[in-house]
């Protein structure tokens, strides 16, 4: 762009930038957006509607905006048609990251100095291991795993590669280097970003009453007493209980690691395996075993089918993978690799919790020949033999072998067999494997006795290496073994494997030949940067999943609306698996739990009903966020007495020292806002936040469901740019960037833009610049409009032309559209609707009245006031502008009402599609007709003719076959039910022409081509219009509306006389027109015969002068 253009459209952002600094400080001076519950008991219309506080660990970016702009349109929308509206907005302050981090900043001061210099990465030694390593990696490919990715650096490296500072963090998040110390301190945080939040909540013009803000966490008081309270109420209806459970836990924070404490890992929980252990015997502890001698030594394997373990030929271990010998605490000696020991010594089975002691480590090939005695399994000696497809980082490392059952056993077992080069480079002895055969357990109706054979030969799969076929084979046997199977050996022979799998896992434990054994289902890495495990804690659980509780949640969630069958179906997902939930923790920041102050509230847990304290935040904490002010009470006030008879209408003792004037008040605004009529939020939070925030809506008003939640509104991620956000990459930015970047306005044009649906959408740069562009040549456009109608030099009088009714109905289809749009909470198609569609409408309307000066006046007004009002919700610093000073409207835009229209006419729609159609094609027609003649070989020949006139031929109604087909749909329409399903599906209707004396006809076939296109036209335009639009004539007088647009149609199609006629009619025009090759009779109701009366011009008749031969 040249500099000029540039200064230009910096000029017009500029011009938003101040309209937006204009309307807010009128918000702010009249307090436009606070608001309180009718104190006279009224209850007129309300909207409260919220999303989830984010947390304070750095700067809000246009993720935050895309999922907040849905509350505050959809409020904003509530607001403008006169609902009492709440849209409150506070800041999560709960947790690990805040303190975390805070550690982070003092550790590297610490190690770094103040500023801190940290050490630099030499590339090129690194890309030299990194080489090294891949070399070594890729060798004996003949034997490896050709699908297997070899990566360019090494695991460390990689892990160095991606490595980020606190201190990085905070500068990339645009903090000074001389305002970093003080992070070190969690305090500052809390002091830091809230105001920060605020700043850019308010710049991006949402519609918050500020006085209800807060924190949370026991910096805020009153805010901890809620929270306590809140507890206390669970723990006193048997909802909160003490156990010892498995729950990920990070060793490095002492404490299990909730959702919200992790940086990868979300959503994921404990994997229970059964942890069988196969002795070793004496005669194997040799080698790298020697030390482990006279000891009782187990291989450890971890498996999830139990019950085949009668059918065990073999182990395997992982040649090249690290093993260790770790003692437990009865004094046993488990092999398995660091990471399980890890796991299991957080389990109970360590002498000192969380210490594995490791007392030899070796390599899987170490193990290879080991003799095993292993527990249920036919054979009394198996060996260890190797595996290259053994995954380190799940399970033991140690897999027990059943090639009955596992196709991926089978092949291993086939590969070693059949390759004695494998079994030597391996030092594989033959009577290790070789007398071995598969030995059947379960009986699959199916597959018969031993499936993993008989599937691996179906699906032609060749050797262990075959992967996706070996997974698809996995999903073929491992299910039906446990829906179909039968045992055929063992105590359980010939019951159900479906019945008896628990009960063999049962014995195994019971006899100590196994342990049960619990990993993360995958990796999870807390924001300390530690690698979780999975432990056995004694803590505190909310009791998510009880039977009575489910079902009061499952009732909630039948009666809310959740806007997308997806996230329906992910809720019911969510409440199928959700069971217990640690809800304590012992680092971090929060509220201690009331009855045991050792412990926290964790984060997801703290936040799951402070809708409720919206209500009546601003009674107590005067505005002021932190809870300082205390206008009303000491938080000392605020306990368990009082919070039951705000929320739970019981009745205070008499001799409560508990101001009995401002209980009222608060009593009044919970009862007028409860319950929240929408939450919106990110898909993500469904699996834990959301569902959370059910359950404990049903359990704190169990016996009363008028408060619990009426509607949750989730939506994907946001992509900039089609995407993804990432500062690594720099496709980021935060709020207040957008806002400098585009104004307020246009970002939120480009985030109302940017898609509905649960799927991920896409904040587009090139969108918000053009919406810049739009609005601000759409003011100086009004500015004219406005000045002309002042001067009253545009149009007045009736408004009866076909212009004028065209264009007040594309007002009401607008209205009507742009309303259902914003209930429905659809802002692209709201956007689509009341704006880009009525801009088309009104830029129609100027080309039919011939200029902006020949629009009506009163017409041209109403549009600018309507249009003003569609777009308020989403851009309303520039409609704010409009309403007071171009219109120079009393009040705020905000609170205008939304506009009222009539019912559109759906016939006069069709009639004014019909003659912009119609435009279009007679001006290809035109176009058509006067090109040059087409050579053979290609290019034209002559030159182009000229077309002045034309004559279009219509008919009344439709005839044959089509007539045929309307009575067929006539007889089927269903004028009662809703538009969509008025009819039957349409192969129904086709049947229906089959079946008509239509099929008796010779050219029925050539019939049924033309039929479906007109048939589903004819459905479409049923469903709107009605029961009218199945006549044999239009819904409109197409000869009508032709003869009086007859001025149009000649002007946007350059031609100076154009004639309506009736094609029935015989005349001279329709003789020339079938001379010229026209289809006069063709002709059907919508599809008249236009036939384009073309001469030669003056070019052509000059050049067939110059040919002639004269005077020869």
């Amino acid at each position: 762009a040249s500099p000029s253009d540039t200064n230009m459209a910096t000029a017009r952002r500029d011009t938003l930038l101040e309209l937006q600094a204009s309307a807010q400080k009128k918000w702010a001076d009249d307090k436009t957006f606070e608001v309180s519950a009718p104190r006279d008991g009224s209850k007129p219309p309300k909207f409260f509607g919220n999303f989830p506080y984010p947390y304070m660990n750095g700067m809000l970016h246009l993720g935050h905006a895309f999922s907040l702009s849905k509350l505050e349109f959809a409020s904003a929308y509530h607001r403008l048609k006169g609902d009492e509206t709440l849209f409150p907005f506070a800041f999560h302050c709960t947790g690990m990251p805040i303190k975390a981090s805070a550690d982070k900043i003092r550790n590297e001061i610490a190690n770094f100095g103040n500023p801190p210099v940290f050490p630099v990465i030499d590339e090129a030694e690194r890309e030299r291991l990194a080489t090294t390593k891949a070399a070594e990696a890729a060798k004996d490919a003949a034997l490896r795993d050709p699908t297997k990715f070899v990566a360019k650096k090494s695991k460390a490296t990689a892990k160095a590669g991606t490595q980020a500072y606190q201190w990085q963090i905070m500068q990339a998040s645009g903090v000074e280097d001389s305002e970093i110390p003080p992070f070190a301190d969690p305090k500052h945080w809390l002091e830091y970003f809230p105001p920060l939040a605020k700043r850019d909540v308010l710049a991006m013009g949402c519609q918050v009453d500020w006085r209800r803000s807060f924190i949370t966490t026991d910096a805020n008081p009153f805010y901890d007493a809620f929270v306590r309270w809140q507890f206390n109420t669970l723990k006193r209806i048997g909802k909160v209980i003490k156990a010892k459970r498995m729950a990920v836990y990070s060793p490095l924070d002492g404490q299990p690691c909730a959702d919200h404490d992790r940086s990868s890992g979300e959503g994921v929980g404990p994997q229970e395996y059964t942890l069988v252990k196969m002795e070793v015997y004496q005669e194997s502890l040799v080698g790298a075993l020697v030390s482990l001698a006279g000891k009782q030594v187990f291989l450890a394997a971890a498996t999830l089918r139990p019950e085949t373990m009668y059918g065990q030929t073999n182990c395997w271990v992982l040649p090249e993978g690290d093993y260790g010998a770790f003692e437990m605490g009865n004094g046993e000696v488990l092999v398995m690799c660091d990471r399980a020991a890890r796991n299991l010594a957080y389990q109970e089975h360590t002498a000192a919790p969380g210490v594995s002691v490791k007392l030899v480590g070796f390599k899987g090939s170490d193990l290879i020949g080991c003799a095993v005695k292993s527990p249920l399994a036919v054979l009394e000696k198996i060996y260890c033999l190797p595996m290259l497809t053994i995954l380190m980082n799940k399970g033991t490392g140690v897999v027990t072998s059943v090639p009955s059952d596992s196709p991926a056993d089978f092949m291993a077992m086939s590969d070693l067999k059949a390759k004695p080069p494998m079994r030597e480079k391996f030092g594989v002895k033959d009577e290790w494997i070789m007398p071995f055969d598969v030995v059947a357990c379960v009986h699959i109706p199916e597959f018969g006795d031993a499936c993993a054979p008989v599937v691996c030969e179906q699906l032609k799969i060749k050797s262990q290496n075959d992967k996706v076929k070996l997974e698809e084979a996995k999903h073929l046997t491992y299910l039906k073994g446990f829906t179909d199977g039968v045992m055929l050996l063992g105590e359980f022979k010939g019951r159900a494997v479906k019945e008896v799998k628990p009960l063999i896992k049962d014995a195994m434990l019971a006899s100590g030949d196994a342990i049960v054994y619990s990993e993360p289902e995958k990796a999870v890495m807390s924001r300390s940067g530690d690698e979780c495990v999975v432990a056995l804690t004694d803590q505190w659980y909310l009791e998510y999943g009880e039977a009575t509780w489910l079902e009061k949640s499952k009732k909630c969630l039948a009666n809310m609306n959740t806007y997308h069958d997806e996230s329906r179906r992910a809720f019911e997902g969510t409440l199928g698996w959700l069971r217990q939930w640690a809800c304590s923790r012992s680092f971090g920041l929060g509220t201690r739990v009331p009855w045991d102050e050792e412990f926290l509230i964790e984060s997801l847990s703290d936040s799951t009903i402070y809708m409720a304290y919206y209500t009546v935040a601003h009674l107590l904490q005067g505005g002021d966020m932190y809870g300082k002010a205390r206008p009303s009470v000491e938080p000392g006030l605020m306990t368990d007495d009082v919070w039951d008879a705000i929320f739970l209408g019981k009745e205070l003792e008499p001799g409560s020292q508990f101001p009995k004037e401002l209980l009222r008040e608060m009593k009044t605004e919970f009862e007028f806002w409860y319950p929240f009529d929408l939450r919106v939020s990110g898909k993500d939070l469904i699996q834990n936040h959301l569902t959370f925030a059910i359950y404990n809506h049903t359990a704190i008003w169990e016996d009363d469901e008028s408060k619990w939640p009426k509607s949750f509104r989730t939506n994907g991620h946001l992509l900039l740019n089609n995407e993804k956000m990432s500062k690594s990459t720099g496709n980021f930015k935060t709020l207040k960037q957008s806002i400098e970047e585009y104004s307020s306005d246009a970002m939120r044009f480009a985030l109302a833009d940017a898609g509905d649906t649960i799927e991920d959408a896409n904040f587009v740069d090139d969108t918000a610049n053009a919406a810049i562009l739009r609005l601000t040549k759409e003011l100086v456009w009004i500015e004219e409009i406005i000045a002309t109608s002042k001067k009253g030099d545009g149009r007045s009088g009736d408004q009866e032309s076909f212009a004028d009714r065209v264009f007040e109905n594309a007002m009401n289809v607008a209205i009507a559209a742009t309303q259902e749009n914003y209930e429905k909470m659809m802002f692209r198609d709201a956007l689509k609707s009341g704006f880009y569609d009525l801009q088309s409408a009104r830029d129609g309307y100027r080309v039919m009245c011939g200029g902006d000066g020949l629009m009506h006046s009163e017409l041209a007004m109403k549009y600018i006031e309507v249009s003003t009002l569609l777009l308020a919700p989403i851009c309303p610093h520039t409609c704010e502008h409009i309403w007071g000073t171009l219109l120079q409207k009393g009040g705020t835009v905000t609170k205008a009402g939304f506009p009222i229209g009539t019912t559109p006419d759906a016939k006069l729609v069709a009639a004014a599609r019909y003659l912009d159609e119609t435009c279009v094609s007679v001006r290809k027609g035109v176009a058509k007709a006067t090109a040059p003649a087409k050579q053979k070989g290609g290019g034209s020949s002559g030159v182009a003719k000229i077309c002045n006139a034309a004559n279009v031929f219509v008919t009344d109604a439709f005839v044959g076959w089509r007539a045929t087909c309307l009575d067929i749909l006539r007889s089927n329409f269903d004028d009662s039910k809703a538009p969509g399903d008025r009819f039957p599906p349409i192969n129904d209707i086709l049947a229906a022409v089959k079946d008509s004396p239509l099929s008796t006809q010779a050219d029925f076939k050539n019939v049924m081509k033309q039929v479906m296109p007109f048939v589903k036209f004819k459905m479409v335009e049923a469903q709107g219009i009605g029961l009218d639009a199945l006549s044999e004539k239009l819904v409109f007088d197409e000869r009508a509306i032709l003869t009086e647009n007859i001025e149009h149609v000649k002007k946007v199609c350059d031609l100076t006389e154009v004639n309506v006629l009736s094609c029935s009619d015989e005349s001279a025009a329709r003789t020339a027109a079938e001379k010229d090759g026209q289809k006069v009779a063709e002709a059907t109701p919508g599809s008249p015969t236009w036939h384009y009366i073309c001469t030669e011009s003056e070019t052509e008749i000059a050049a067939k002068v110059d040919a002639m031969d004269i005077g020869k």
